[in-house]
Parts: structure tokens; sequence; C-alpha cells
């Protein structure tokens, strides 16, 4: 179904009733949310349950009008997500709703054929997982190992797609879009040889994705054993982060009592000073691998007009490339400095 007919068939101000009488109703949306997190998000997300369907529908609205070939799917819940994430402003909603879009379209090696069957070889290293628990603020922890990875199995981009099929799993919570993630990043044994393919150009579209092109509230980053070479590491990615992001990254080193300052032993594995046992990979990845014809029925939603417009995209193809190319060769020498 094109973008059109979505919009034709979700907003009501669109075709008389004759018009739209054989097309499928909306889900109807039903809150999840506790009577706290009702709270809390009307506090931090300018969210009103009085005004929310309104929301929805003046967002909707815009989306008909504005990109009508997007593309997208227009169910309340999904639009719900690009709200909570923007704080109900609607213009901002909006462009990230179109972001989301945008990169998708824009990085075919991440998201052609992007299922949890295609990612299991990255899921069984252990590379990305979410801890069983949730901190005392309610957010999951994503716990990402690079030294998991071998470089020779299969390249980087196939760790950022069960990131982002990760992200995508915990982002269906209405209790996660309130109170955000908090991510974990381990990068014991990271060599220069593992860090160097994660340049500029990856680094930016990474970026991009958490930062303006998906409905999640990254609350925290916190990395622990960092080697020296993650100066350099760091070096390539601060240019590409908003100052509020910048300020949410707590590197920790070896150091388990400041990383346990901002997560509690009693969530974290045994590895990392806590006390809820060994690291056990496998119940997130079976959850995930169970969900593939969830995410085989929302992905066929998401649909690629003919008609993309390439001024609507964050990343733009070869001349980004050049430029991310360009400032590689410049960052090499300093990853080999801090090495």
């Amino acid at each position: 179904m094109s973008g059109d007919s979505d919009c034709t068939r979700t907003s009501p101000s669109a075709g008389s009733p004759s018009d739209n009488e054989f097309l499928p109703d909306q889900p109807k949306y039903v809150c999840s949310l506790s009577p706290d997190l009702i709270t809390k998000a009307r506090e931090e997300l300018q969210e009103k349950p009085e005004w929310r369907l309104r929301d929805v529908q003046a967002l909707r609205d815009m989306v008909c009008k504005d990109y009508p070939s997007l593309g997208t799917c227009l169910d309340d819940a999904f639009l719900l997500r690009f709200l909570r994430a923007r704080k109900f402003d609607y213009d901002r909603a909006l462009q990230l709703l179109v972001n989301y879009h945008t990169c998708r379209r824009s990085w075919p090696e991440v998201f052609n054929n992007l299922k949890p069957s295609a990612i299991k070889p990255v899921l069984e290293s252990g590379f990305v997982t979410v801890l069983p628990r949730r901190d005392p603020e309610g957010r999951h922890v994503v716990c990402i190992r690079p030294d998991r990875w071998t470089p020779s199995n299969y390249p980087i981009t196939e760790n950022i797609r069960a990131i982002y099929l990760t992200l995508e799993k915990l982002i269906q919570s209405e209790e996660t879009q309130v109170n955000g993630i908090v991510i974990l990043a381990d990068y014991k044994g990271v060599s220069l040889s593992k860090a160097s393919h994660f340049g500029p150009f990856v680094a930016k579209k990474v970026i991009g994705i958490l930062q303006d092109g998906f409905p999640i509230r990254i609350k925290a980053v916190n990395i622990i054993n960092e080697p020296r070479i993650f100066k350099g590491i760091f070096a390539i990615i601060k240019p590409f982060l908003k100052e509020k992001i910048a300020n949410r990254f707590f590197l920790h080193g070896c150091d388990l009592n400041s990383l346990h300052q901002n997560i509690p032993p009693m969530i974290l594995p045994e590895e990392y000073g806590g006390t809820s046992g060994k690291l056990d990979i496998s119940a997130w990845n079976e959850l995930l691998l169970a969900s593939e014809e969830d995410f085989l029925h929302d992905f066929s939603q998401l649909v690629l007009p003919s008609d993309s417009s390439p001024h609507d995209m964050l990343v733009s193809g070869d001349a980004d490339e050049k430029q991310c190319d360009d400032s590689l060769r410049g960052m090499k020498p300093q990853l080999y400095y801090c090495y």
C-alpha cells in the first residue's frame, strides 16, 4: 500500500465514508502506562492523556499533508513513539519520523533483509544483549561488548543491524518510550585493528540514527574497560554528538565503583561487579528471535516510495562518504598515537 493510500486510510478528514468502507480499521490504541508513568510522561514529556489522540491525529495530518509519499505506518501507537521522543513537539516529531525513514533508505547494507534470523551469528557472539533487570529509573540496560566481534567473520554493519533490531524491540514498550534506555559498552580487548573499522563514515551514520533518526531516549552511555585507543575512537565520534548527548557519556576505565554510581550492582552481572549472576545472553536472544514475524509485519508497513527525495536525507551518499574518508585519513595518525 502506498503512502498516499495510508494517508487516505488514517485521516478522518480525507474522503467520504464510502471511499474508506472497504479499507481496514486502525488498531485501537490502549494505553499500557501505569499511573506513575502517566504522571512522569506528563511532567517530562508534556504528554496529556486527555489530548493524546488529538496530538497523534495532528501528527498524522502533518504527514499526509507534507509527506504524502513517505510510506510510513500511521497507527496511533507507532506515531506516539515519535511524539514522546520529542516531547510532543509536532514539528520535531515529524522531522524525527522523516529522519527515521531517511536513515533506513540511505543505508541498504544495514536495512535490507533486516530481521532477527539474519543477525543470529551476532546475537550468538554476545556482541549485544539486554540485561534482564531494569535500573531504578525503570530503564533497560543495553550491553555492548565489541571484543566479542571477530571482523573476519562478518562486517561491522552486521553489529549495527543487531543493535538496531534490539532498539526496535525495546521501543515497542511504552514504558521504555517514557523512561528511555541506558547503554553499557565494555571496550575490554578492543585493538587498533578492530577500532579502525569504526571510521567517521560509519560513526556519522550511527550517531545520526541514534540522535536524530530513532524514537528512543538514550539517558546515559557508560563506557568501561576502555583502552588508550578509545581516546582516538571518541575523537571520531565526538564531532557528531550534540552537547546534551556528549554530556551523557561516562568513562569509567576499570573502576567498577565508578560504574556502580551510575548502574547499581543489584542489576549488573558478576562480570561487572554485580550481584545478579553470570551474564546470560540466551534470554534476550530467544526473545528477539521469537519476534521474527512481528518484525516482518511491522517493517512491511514501511513502504519505499519511488519518488523519495534526496534532500530529505540526513546522509547523502557519495559526498559525505568522500568527506568522511578524508577525515578518516586525518584520524588514523591519532589512533596510532593513542594506541
